[in-house]
């Protein structure tokens, strides 16, 4: 393919700085022992004995420790008399498949043969009310022949809105334990009663109407360390769940600047975020009834250089990019994004950017489409993902910014480097 002679010729990119920032470190000395602990407090409360079957569900978010956690959860109720199964909970992903979902599990390191608890994994849902008077609640019929289920997810600021409770337990009941179903009620409703209303609706219904017991959740502090984990019961989800969602967006780690005119992310995916790149990072929501991120920052032009293994080719959040590579398109498996984008009604994330070959060209695309901007002018940053933001490059435009910061560490100053096929040398 031919390019525009700013794309073909050589360019010369500014000077970045390797920047380190030193969040609070917030994570407990041992996650493990924690969920242990709060675990063996929790089942009593909840009735839970020898003899009862007991679900886990068990999402495709990214949680640190998340195989740990499932092998010790199961560990724990087995020690109690009970059999724990672990379920699938997430909605659409995998391709909205009973096998793709297993698989992503599988992907994440869980499994029947490292938890020592059989997965069972299908979409078939049960209608067990409705809110709002039309709003039906599903919730997934293998839970229900179970005696008890319970949940393991992360409580963490959402992707599409904002609210006093987010993306947690409430969450996991209305999408995840609603399997697709469950999912496509919650996004398509969303659109007339708002997505935190219905949330709360819905969550608090379920959580009522089911057999759900209590969720385990989990508050990561700046480095995706575990720094809270407590056990939230059914009867007071919603105040809970609002208490940790308060400490989870005090704890997110964000970049410190209002504007850039360049950001450039190494790679986008489901186990990094919902939305593939964190809109509470990038600013960037455009579909439907999201919430404005702007005000947390304005980018010019994002690019978007691949896929993370774990994510299995569901690309969803490239449509906020304005530049990908010709990996993230190969990389890609189109039908699992556009399921996710059709579920979620979020079309705009599986929009297909400008796409160019290689890492050198998308970012020198972005640098060379602000207009009459210099590149040593130009205020840029280069991320590994919107997930870890505890090591990240910028421009030497913004050394003077990060000076002034007492939390940020400005490291050395390098030219950046690709290999011969144009890809960005990160370390």
């Amino acid at each position: 393919m031919r390019y525009p002679p700013f794309i073909e010729n050589d360019f010369d990119f500014p000077l970045f700085h390797r920047v380190r920032m030193h969040f609070p470190h917030r994570g407990l000395p041992d996650p493990v022992g924690e969920l242990r602990r709060v675990l063996r407090e929790a089942l009593p409360e909840a009735g839970i004995r020898s003899g009862d079957r007991v679900g886990i569900g068990v999402g495709s978010r990214g949680i640190r420790h998340l195989p740990a956690f499932v092998r010790e959860i199961c560990r724990v109720l087995r020690e109690q008399g009970a059999q724990p199964v672990i379920l699938p909970a997430m909605g659409s992903h995998g391709g909205a498949t009973a096998e793709g979902q297993t698989a992503v599990l599988r992907r994440l390191g869980v499994s029947e043969e490292s938890c020592g608890a059989p997965v069972v994994s299908s979409l078939a849902v049960r209608q067990v009310g409705t809110v709002f008077g039309e709003v039906p609640l599903y919730y997934s019929e293998d839970a229900l022949a179970l005696d008890h289920a319970i949940a393991l997810n992360r409580i963490k600021p959402h992707t599409k809105f904002r609210g006093p409770a987010e993306s947690g337990i409430l969450k996991m009941l209305c999408v995840g334990l609603g399997k697709h179903e469950g999912a496509l009620a919650f996004h398509r409703f969303a659109m007339k009663h708002g997505f935190f209303p219905l949330l709360r609706e819905m969550g608090t219904a379920l959580a009522q109407a089911a057999n759900f017991r209590f969720g385990i959740a989990v508050v990561e502090d700046a480095y995706d360390e575990p720094a809270r984990i407590e056990a939230v019961f059914a009867a007071r989800l919603l105040r809970e769940e609002a208490r940790l969602n308060a400490l989870a967006n005090e704890l997110i780690p964000r970049l410190p600047f209002r504007t850039l005119d360049v950001l450039v992310i190494g790679r986008i995916g489901k186990d990094l975020s919902g939305a593939g790149m964190d809109p509470n990072v990038t600013g960037r929501a455009f579909d439907l009834m999201e919430s404005d991120f702007s005000d947390i920052l304005r980018v010019t032009r994002i690019a978007v250089l691949g896929l993370s293994p774990a994510t299995g080719g569901n690309a969803i959040g490239l449509g906020n990019a304005d530049f990908i590579t010709e990996a993230v398109f190969r990389a890609m498996d189109y039908e699992a994004t556009v399921m996710n984008a059709l579920t979620s009604l979020s079309l705009r994330k599986a929009f297909l950017p400008v796409r160019l070959p290689d890492d050198r060209k998308a970012i020198q695309a972005c640098f060379t489409t602000l207009g009459p901007v210099p590149p040593e002018a130009v205020r840029a940053v280069i991320l590994r993902d919107t997930l870890h933001l505890g090591e990240w490059r910028a421009s030497a435009a913004l050394a003077a910014e990060l000076a002034a910061l007492p939390h940020a560490e400005i490291l050395e100053a390098a030219p950046l480097s690709f290999d011969g096929e144009g890809r960005l040398l990160l370390d």
